[in-house]
């Protein structure tokens, strides 16, 4: 009975390097985890019968011991009693025990052998399942990373496009023309509000200004 069945061709290291490889490594690890612990449950219940076994072997191999140490005593009493038919009764069924208790101490010892190595094929599926648990932590924060970037790249590249910089340049164009234009209105509009009075002022102030530059340039004729 193999306790790895579909791991028993299949190294942990392998399914690493499959997993990597998959379209979904998520999926395919999860698959891996529940096929890692259907296998773990069936072989701790494989290693709880060779346990049991080894301990019916191990209890019936001391019960021989114990009953032939009392047929040693019964023997050695019987002859002590000079009860040499009672002796000879006693030292053939402590020669039946003896075989016996051979036979369960070779059964006991073989089935001891086989459930330690069947606990340390456990243990070792043991702590294959839980680093494979702590590959898939690992991995779906890898893969998830992974798929971040990916989403972030394809949208930075849509603002290099040739289409997007034409777009904003026209938007630009069209800001620019929009003020031209408010300006262009609000001047006149400005124009066509003033009054006679307001033209007579302006008036007045532009000879004030031609007033001081003539001031001016006569100053430097002068020098």
């Amino acid at each position: 009975m193999s306790l790895f069945k579909r791991l028993r061709d299949l190294t942990l290291s392998n399914v690493y390097s499959l997993i990597e490889k998959a379209e979904d490594p998520i999926k395919l690890t999860d698959q891996y985890i529940r096929d890692m612990t259907e296998d773990l449950q069936d072989a701790e219940k494989a290693v709880a019968a060779q346990i049991a076994l080894e301990k019916k072997f191990k209890k019936q191999f001391e019960e021989q011991e114990q009953l032939l140490q009392k047929r040693n005593e019964q023997a050695q009493i019987a002859v002590q009693e000079q009860n040499i038919d009672l002796a000879r009764r006693v030292i053939e069924d402590k020669q039946a025990v003896e075989r016996k208790m051979n036979e369960y101490k070779e059964a006991f010892v073989t089935n001891q052998l086989l459930a330690n190595n069947l606990r340390a094929k456990l243990d070792e599926m043991r702590t294959e399942l839980t680093d494979l648990k702590n590959k898939r932590d690992t991995l779906v924060a890898r893969y998830q990373a992974a798929k971040t970037q990916t989403e972030i790249n394809k949208a930075m590249s849509s603002f290099g496009t040739s289409s997007a910089a034409s777009g904003m340049k026209r938007m630009e164009e069209k800001m620019l023309q929009a003020e031209a234009l408010a300006e262009a209105s609000n001047d006149l509009a400005a124009s066509r509000g003033k009054s006679i009075d307001d033209e007579f002022a302006n008036l007045g102030k532009n000879n004030a200004v031609e007033d001081e530059l003539a001031a001016l340039m006569k100053q430097f004729e002068q020098k």
